[in-house]
This record gives structure tokens, sequence and C-alpha cells, in this order.
């Protein structure tokens, strides 16, 4: 149905504006599946952690992890559901991480966070911006200053981690940076059948 309407959509679009090629009502379709698709998902993702008793700390988890997110990208599950069901594992797996996983004493606290650092900023140099095929970024510039953008908020979000008092919402930072970083290797883009948007696109280069 979300595919049937984003079609619509973008040929009424192409009518309008004739210079459009391929290309950019590819780009176009995908932008309306985000946001045509991306509102009802949301309202199920509220819903689930309200039956839950976690609306809070999952609101809090998703916006605490945005920024970072946001820079450094990672996988996109490729059907409604499955986004649906790996997007709850996701933010609903870090509350409760966050809730029954607490490390103590606050010397261990402190080397998990740095642990936690040390992993991201190898995830960061080796991965990000972790593009996918729909939306790849394949200007170098681009590249480089959302590269430079994912080691600034990683590293911001973990000091901030380290002043909070409040240990939940600490470990949301915390362990939201592991799981984020984890979400741009390799291993996960394997995983979930996706693939970095911007080697497809020097690959199709280099075979021209």
């Amino acid at each position: 149905m979300i595919d049937k309407i984003c079609e619509i959509l973008t040929s009424k679009i192409r009518n309008e504006m004739t210079d459009i090629d391929d290309e950019r009502a590819e780009v176009i379709n995908y932008g309306m599946h985000l946001v045509i698709g991306e509102i009802p998902k949301t309202f199920v993702f509220l819903l689930i952690a309200y039956i839950l008793g976690i609306f809070k700390l999952f609101v809090l988890s998703f916006l605490l992890l945005l920024p970072y997110r946001c820079v450094s990208g990672g996988f996109h599950l490729k059907t409604h559901i499955g986004c649906i069901i790996g997007t709850t594992i996701f933010y609903c797996g870090n509350v409760y991480l966050s809730k029954y996983l607490i490390i103590q004493p606050e010397i261990l606290r402190y080397a998990l966070i740095i642990v936690a650092w040390i992993f991201g900023m190898v995830m960061v140099k080796l991965y990000a911006p972790a593009d996918t095929e729909n939306v790849p970024i394949v200007s170098k510039k681009e590249r480089r200053k959302k590269q430079i953008l994912s080691y600034i908020m990683l590293t911001l979000s973990l000091i901030v981690a380290v002043f909070i008092k409040d240990l939940v919402i600490s470990n949301l930072i915390v362990y939201g940076s592991v799981l984020q970083s984890i979400s741009i290797s390799r291993l996960a883009y394997k995983l979930t059948n996706n693939k970095y948007g911007y080697e497809l696109y020097e690959m199709a280069n280099n075979n021209a």
C-alpha cells in the first residue's frame, strides 16, 4: 500500500517537473517511503514502549542516540515489519540493559565508558558514515564531514554519560553508543543483507 502511494506521488512530481531523471526520481521515491512509512511506524514503536511500561526511557533512548546515529548512519531493514521489529529490539533492548545491567563500582563504570569510546572510535574510523544502497554518500567531502561529526558526537555523548548521576540514563548513552557502533559494522550489514552504498557506486564506476 505504501509502495503504491509513493509511486503515485513520485509520478505526479515527475509530471509536474519534467527535468527529473530516473535517478532523481528514485531518490524522491525513497524519501516518500521514509516520510510516509516512518509516521505509522513511529506510533507503533511508541505504543509498544507504552505497553511494556518503558515509554519515557524509550523516547529518552531515541533522543540521546539521535545525534550520533544521524551522522554515523547504519543499516536499514528492507521491510516495514522488519524495521518495526529491529527498531523495537534496538531501543527496548537498550532500555532493559540500562535498567538491569548497572555496572558498579564507579571505576568499572568509567572503564566501560572508555572501552565504549575506543570501540566506537574504531568503528567510526572503519565504517562511518555507513550509508545504504538507496541513499549512498558518494561525496568525499560529505563523507569526511560526517565522519568527523561522528567522532565528535560519540565523544560528547560519552562525556555526558560520565557526569550524569542517574545511572540508568548514563547507561542509555553508553550501551546505546555501543549498539549504534555495532550497527554500522560490516558484520551488521552482512547479517541484515545490506550493502554500503558508496562501495556499490565506486564499483559501478570502476566497471563502467
